[in-house]
C-alpha cells in the first residue's frame, strides 16, 4: 500500500468551463509544484485536472518499481476522462510532466494546445545512462535527491530526499521515443526555459523548439530555476498560460 501523502501532494480537480486543462507535476515531486497554476486556471474559468503520478507524494519506496508506462499510463487516462467532458484541452507539464505532455501531444492531434515548463525531452547521453544501468546491476537503488531546484529563498518543491535510478533509467529511455517523435506535436506550444536550470539542460528546449510542427512560443525566465511555477517567475508562468490557454481553446 502506498505510504500518507506528503503536504500539499493531493491531487487537484475542478469543473468549470467547457475547456480542460490537465496539469501535470515532474519526477520525485507531486501536485505541491503545480497547484497554484492549477488553481489560476481554475479560477480563470476552465476545468482542471491536476493528478497525483503513480509512485508520488508518499515515500520514496512507493517510486522505486515505477516506470515511465505507469505515469504515461495515468496521463493518457485523465485526458480521456477530462477531454470526454470538455471541448477542447489543454496540457500544462512541469520536467516530467512536460515529456508526458510531449508524449500526449504526439498521440493526441485535437490536443488545443501545450504549456511546457522546463520540460526533459533530450535523451541524456548514452554514458550516463550506462552508468546509471551499472550501478543498478551492483545493487545501488537510490540516488541523491534532484528535486527543490529553486532559486527563491526558503521554497521546497516537496519533492523526495532521494532518487529511484531503475525509474530514472526508465524515464530517460522514454525520452528516445518522445524526441523521436516531436514532429508529431503539431498543437500551439508555450515553452517556458529558465537560463538557469540545475536539473534539465536547456537543450532540451532547443530540441523542441526544432522540432515541432506547431507553433512555438518560447519564454526565456531568468530570475528561476528548475521549478520555476514555485520560482520568482510564478506569476508571469500563470498569467501566460491562462492567456495562452484562453487563445488556443476560443
Amino acid at each position: 500500500m502506498p505510504g500518507t501523502l506528503l503536504p500539499g501532494a493531493a491531487p487537484f480537480s475542478a469543473s468549470n468551463g467547457s475547456v480542460g486543462v490537465l496539469v501535470l507535476h515532474g519526477f520525485t515531486g507531486s501536485p505541491r509544484s503545480m497547484r497554484s497554476l492549477a488553481e489560476v486556471f481554475a479560477d480563470a474559468g476552465f476545468s482542471v485536472e491536476l493528478p497525483l503520478l503513480p509512485g508520488h507524494g508518499t515515500e520514496v519506496a512507493d517510486l522505486v518499481p515505477c516506470r515511465f508506462a505507469h505515469w504515461s499510463g495515468a496521463v493518457e487516462g485523465a485526458y480521456l476522462e477530462l477531454a470526454a467532458r470538455c471541448d477542447a484541452t489543454v496540457v500544462a507539464g512541469l520536467s516530467m510532466g512536460g515529456t508526458l505532455a510531449c508524449w500526449l501531444a504526439e498521440r493526441h492531434p485535437e490536443l488545443a494546445g501545450l504549456v511546457l515548463v522546463n520540460p526533459l525531452v533530450k535523451p541524456p547521453a548514452e554514458s550516463l545512462v550506462a552508468m546509471l544501468r551499472q550501478a543498478v546491476a551492483a545493487g545501488t537503488e537510490l540516488m541523491p535527491s534532484i528535486g527543490s531546484d529553486v532559486a527563491k529563498e526558503a521554497v521546497q518543491e516537496g519533492s523526495y530526499d532521494a532518487t529511484p535510478i531503475a525509474a530514472l533509467i526508465s524515464l530517460f529511455e522514454a525520452t528516445v521515443e518522445v524526441a523521436a517523435q516531436l514532429h508529431e506535436i503539431v498543437c500551439p506550444v508555450l515553452l517556458f526555459s529558465s537560463r538557469t536550470d540545475h536539473v534539465v539542460p536547456t537543450e532540451s528546449g532547443d530540441l523542441l523548439q526544432e522540432r515541432v510542427a506547431g507553433p512555438l512560443e518560447r519564454v526565456h525566465l531568468e530570475a528561476s530555476y528548475h521549478v520555476a511555477t514555485l520560482d520568482h517567475d510564478a506569476a508571469e508562468i500563470e498569467a501566460r498560460a491562462v492567456a495562452f490557454a484562453q487563445k488556443v481553446a476560443a
